[in-house]
């Protein structure tokens, strides 16, 4: 039991894994994106925080080195999810209801990536979870894989340039940050739990 606890420690531990290097970022945030198994793993803070490290010279690579990797781990890690909904998704569908999948879910997200495809890939790149399960329902849905890649190139160079590039700034002009890791996560979670629990009423007021 010891032994689980600290790998579940080490998986989640931002910290633990930014000072890990480089590779285990890479590796954390294309499990992220692209296997439903691995939600649970951090994404919008491991992303600031990797700036952040970066910034202060923790990380030794290059800005351009880190962004780039991050941002071709989160591409290629969607796209898996991707080509998983995509090839899978047809015995997916013949599974009957269970408390874990309902047809009618599946048919208003197919609804729901007709009309807000932009909206659905983008914008879910900044939503802990539903980042990880969006790409799946885009290739279910049988989204057409050229609009798909447009889409999830723009939303990782977004998620990539926002939290990694502002991260940086922040280690590099406010340095003494990196000493309040902890608040930062408590922040990011503050904010991911809040956009959930409203998505999640929208949801059931419309239904």
């Amino acid at each position: 039991m010891d032994e689980i606890n600290l790998l579940w420690h080490q998986l989640t531990d931002s910290e633990t894994i930014i000072r890990s290097g480089l590779l285990v970022i890479t590796l954390i945030v294309f499990a992220e994106n692209g296997l439903f198994f691995a939600f649970f793993l951090p994404g919008d803070y491991l992303l600031f925080l990797t700036g952040v490290f970066g910034g202060t010279g923790v990380l030794k690579e290059p800005l351009s080195t880190i962004m780039i990797s991050i941002f071709l781990a989160a591409v290629i890690g969607s796209l898996l999810g991707y080509l998983f909904g995509r090839f899978f998704g047809n015995s997916l569908q013949r599974r009957p209801d269970s408390f874990f999948f309902k047809k009618k879910h599946l048919e208003s997200t197919r609804d729901f990536f007709e009309k807000y495809g932009f909206m659905a890939l983008v914008i879910s790149r900044f939503l802990p979870v539903v980042r990880t399960f969006t790409p799946i329902l885009a290739g279910i849905s049988h989204m057409p894989w050229y609009s798909f890649i447009v889409l999830n190139i723009v939303g990782a160079a977004m998620w990539v340039g926002i939290l990694v590039a502002g991260g940086y700034y922040m280690g590099q002009h406010f340095p003494w940050i990196i000493n309040y890791v902890q608040y930062i996560i408590l922040f990011f979670l503050g904010i991911t739990t809040f956009t959930i629990v409203k998505g999640y009423l929208k949801f059931k007021k419309v239904t």
